[in-house]
């Protein structure tokens, strides 16, 4: 049975953008001001996993789909063991929810975590205004008396080094499969490592700041390099270590997903550049261009890797967005390392790009005989 929301007065409160423009709308989720980077997800499911994935960490995520939280929420279905979003923006939030599954109406959720947001926002408008002015940061708050001030803390507003918030904090284990993969945690999705383990993986995760010697030491048949939130070049540490890797006689196959992808080119001399309202949305079009198909895949980044700074001796270009041209994969000439922009585990619908595990997997037993 649906699960009746508990009714209280919403409160009139505002998003305030760094470019000054505002947005009203009502309090929803925890009471509390807050400064993030505003972005938006054109999912129409999905927002649980969205507000668990750590790749949103230091983000407010405004969602387009016009009614959101219709079917609930279903805490297995998380994508880590607590939400990242830092606020969320909503045109209208469901009052019941209607799903078997269902355990929690979201406005419990968002309260429970400490999560603020808004509904009733013109979230078509601030979407556009998004696209057409780029990525921007935004404050939630119910006093704009004093734009002067709010437009002072919001340009002072910084999220740097936000992977040292969501990687492991330890090294451990999952799975009891006769597959050894590692996995460098840059905060990664439970579902990449839900996707090694039912394909017969032990997976060892290790946090983002473990180094080349250790992880070469465990003699991993294959290696992992997760997604994960921020500016890719943040993370100098991780990017050192990637280029030791690389650089050794570690032959074992080796998968980057997002930012893995990023760091794993940054290593090899790539360069990356900020798009302008990044990817963010289970539908983006990729072209792979051995196989000659478009597969549709599920995407959540706001970098890219410049196509002209990668060297051809190194790697070349696998995989084309169809929507804007940017670089969406790259097979590596010297080493047996294949990396992806977008997002193989996530199930929006599609499965088109599941295949990406599938054929990493086969790598890795080919190596292991």
């Amino acid at each position: 049975m649906p699960t009746e929301r508990n009714e209280s007065k919403k409160m009139k409160s505002y998003l305030v953008l760094e470019n000054g423009d505002i947005f009203e709308g009502e309090r929803i989720g925890y009471q509390k001001d807050v400064i993030a980077e505003i972005v938006f997800n054109t999912s129409m499911t999905g927002y649980l996993e969205i507000f668990t994935d750590p790749s949103y960490c230091g983000q407010g995520v405004v969602m387009t789909y016009p009614l959101i939280g219709n079917y609930g929420l279903t805490l297995e279905d998380k994508e880590s063991s607590k939400p990242w979003v830092q606020a969320v923006f909503v045109h209208e939030l469901a009052e019941t929810e209607s799903n078997f599954r269902s355990k929690l109406h979201i406005e419990k959720f968002l309260k429970y975590n400490k999560i603020p947001g808004l509904q009733g926002v013109n979230t078509r408008k601030l979407t556009k205004v998004l696209r057409d002015n780029g990525t921007m940061r935004g404050m939630i708050t119910d006093d704009i008396s004093n734009i002067d001030l709010i437009l002072e803390k919001i340009k002072n507003y910084n999220s740097k080094n936000v992977v040292n918030q969501v990687t492991s904090k330890t090294i451990y284990e999952v799975g009891e499969g006769n597959i050894n993969i590692g996995l460098l945690d840059f905060g990664s999705k439970q579902n990449i490592i839900n996707s090694l383990v039912k394909r017969n993986c032990k997976v060892t995760v290790l946090p983002n700041n473990t180094n080349s010697k250790i992880i070469l030491s465990k003699n991993f048949d294959g290696l992992v390099l997760s997604n994960g939130p921020g500016d890719p070049e943040d993370n100098k540490e991780a990017i050192q270590t990637v280029k030791e890797i690389y650089e050794s006689n570690y032959q074992k196959p080796i998968l980057g997903i997002c930012l893995g992808h990023q760091i794993m080119g940054l290593a090899t001399g790539s360069k990356t550049y900020k798009l302008k309202y990044g990817h963010r949305g289970p539908n983006h079009p990729v072209k792979n261009i051995k196989k000659d198909r478009i597969f549709i895949t599920s995407q959540n980044h706001g970098y890219a890797i410049d196509e002209k700074t990668v060297n051809s001796e190194i790697a070349k270009v696998s995989d084309i967005n169809m929507n804007d041209g940017t670089v969406e994969g790259l097979q590596y000439l010297k080493k047996d390392i294949y990396t992806v922009q977008f997002h193989p585990e996530a199930c929006p619908g599609p499965e088109d790009s599941s295949y990406i595990f599938d054929e990493y997997i086969e790598r890795v037993k080919v190596k292991k005989k």
